[in-house]
């Protein structure tokens, strides 16, 4: 494609804006953010794995000749279906207790499922500054292989490992990760959601209900969120005439095609890694269409940099920061596509759950509206830093969402070194999976786990919760990067939708489902009322 002959020409584009960005270039230098980590010494992790049973030993379900247990995940026959991977994660749990091997798995590593808090804590601690996350192998080969000459040798954060992945999330993570610079972008996330919500009114029908794609709506708020705050550009993804083909409507169909097939071919059809599959020549075909249509955006958003005649600190966006402080401008371009890519499906699903469980819990949903009006008294009030930080509740109901339903079903890490695990010999390679949906409702990490008590997470509440036992962001050096703008995304634009207006939800509950991330599954037909 066009896009990737002119991959190396890149730089050429964009040759003056590097000259501008030495005017506000910063003097400080970026270091790896550490991950707290005990002392082990290596004596006694030795000592530890002669004690420990063979790993042939780990329960787990048994496999078949020649297919393994790839046959578990195929369909009709398969009774561990891809939609239903949270389920999966308990049934191992109550077959095998707190660790589970899915061995002799086509074209991959064995999955072993830990639940054991303080064993994932273990692991966490010793995983040294560059961790592997056993994350999109399809996406590492596109990134890695089929578009290397395009990504070069450092293609990002997602889909990547090692050294490369280190070196680049060193150049990145101080303006995505400094509370202090993610603050500076509220009021234009603010901007965006209080034009949502506006949309929103415009798109009720005569119940007062959202549409049936109501999901796709909140799809194109987050990208317009993304594009805000990446790019300092506003897509037109909420333009009430956007038609059905529109180039950012194909964003969001690209990137979630990418995001949503990561599990089928690498668990339900793997054998992508030995013969061409139409799913992977789909996936590549997609993922080049995904990357054409963001980079006009992007290159559009570098030629607008150029002609900046003023530079105001606090109204740069991402990319201008890192291109503030880094000579290679590529780094701004990937990184974009990162945010971009993953950005979109995760936080617009992460909202569809919270504002289900806003609706069919209408004494949590009063008393967020009874936080919020105290903090905006006028419906015109606009959000602050300091206001955001007198939200506690709100912030304790989105981790209580984390906990119960979390997005993301489980982390996970493929061991570099050997190590002892719930007393069994786990060999060098092996993928670990930590299943937060079901460590985070386990009665011995969580005080009343059955509960949905956002009070939980407040200081003044009397509760336990283990601090490994919930971890819907990841932890660790690998934790997710893009997790202070999606908080920040989440509590904004539910601040000041519940600051005015009431939802209600008057169907059938819905059932929670994995797609890329674990949701409710079917049309969010949320009633919306405006108060008082």
């Amino acid at each position: 494609m066009k896009i990737f002959r002119k991959g190396n020409n890149i730089m050429k584009n964009i040759r003056s804006l590097q000259i501008c960005s030495k005017r506000w270039r910063s003097s400080s230098t970026v270091t790896t953010q550490a991950v707290s980590s005990e002392s082990i010494n290596e004596f006694e992790i030795a000592e530890e794995l002669s004690k420990g049973k063979p790993y042939s030993e780990v329960p787990g379900p048994t496999p078949l000749p020649i297919i393994g247990n790839t046959w578990r995940m195929l369909p009709i026959i398969g009774p561990y279906q891809i939609s239903d991977l949270a389920n999966v994660s308990y049934i191992l749990y109550k077959q095998y207790g707190k660790i589970a091997k899915l061995g002799n798995l086509v074209g991959r590593p064995d999955l072993l499922f830990v639940y054991d808090a303080d064993e994932i804590e273990k692991v966490y601690r010793q995983e040294g500054d560059t961790p592997f996350r056993p994350s999109m192998p399809c996406l590492v080969k596109y990134k890695s292989q089929v578009r290397k000459q395009f990504f070069g040798r450092l293609p990002g954060v997602v889909g990547v490992h090692g050294e490369p992945w280190r070196e680049f999330r060193t150049k990145v993570q101080k303006p995505v990760l400094q509370p202090q610079t993610v603050k500076k972008y509220i009021q234009p996330i603010e901007e965006v959601s209080d034009y949502f919500i506006q949309r929103m009114e415009e798109m009720k029908n005569k119940k007062s209900e959202m549409p049936h794609d109501f999901d796709n709506e909140i799809h194109k708020w987050a990208l317009e969120c993304i594009g805000r705050v990446a790019l300092d550009a506003r897509l037109g993804c909420l333009r009430p005439d956007l038609p059905h083909n529109s180039e950012p409507q194909k964003i969001i169909d690209a990137a979630k095609y990418a995001l949503r097939n990561v599990a089928l071919l690498e668990l339900k059809y793997p054998f992508w890694r030995y013969l061409p599959s139409t799913l992977w020549t789909k996936y590549v075909s997609n993922m080049d269409y995904f990357i054409e249509i963001c980079m006009k955006y992007i290159d559009d958003a570098m030629s607008r940099l150029k002609t900046k005649t003023s530079i105001n600190e606090n109204e740069l966006s991402l990319v201008e920061r890192i291109l503030a402080n880094e000579p290679d401008p590529k780094t701004a371009y990937v990184l974009a596509l990162d945010l971009i890519l993953v950005g979109i499906d995760t936080i617009s699903m992460a909202v569809c759950s919270m504002l289900y469980q806003i609706a069919t819990r209408p004494d949590e949903q009063e008393k967020i509206h009874q936080e919020v009006i105290k903090i905006l008294p006028n419906e015109n009030d606009k959000l602050d830093s300091s206001k955001l930080d007198k939200m506690v509740y709100l912030k304790a109901f989105i981790k209580e969402v984390f906990r119960i339903y979390s997005t993301v079903i489980g982390n996970g890490r493929t061991l570099q070194k050997n190590m002892t695990i719930c007393g069994y010999e786990i060999p060098k390679g092996i993928q670990l999976v930590f299943p937060t949906i079901v460590t985070g409702n386990m009665e011995e990490y969580v005080t009343d786990c059955k509960q949905f008590k956002p009070e939980r997470w407040m200081k003044q509440s009397n509760g336990y919760i283990h601090p490994f036992a919930s971890l819907p962001y990841g932890h660790g050096p690998r934790m997710c990067l893009g997790r202070r703008f999606a908080d920040l995304e989440m509590q904004v634009f539910i601040a000041k939708l519940i600051r005015s207006y009431k939802l209600e939800y008057h169907y059938e509950p819905l059932k929670y489902k994995v797609t890329f991330m674990y949701a409710p599954d079917g049309e969010l037909k949320f009633k919306m009322l405006k108060r008082p």
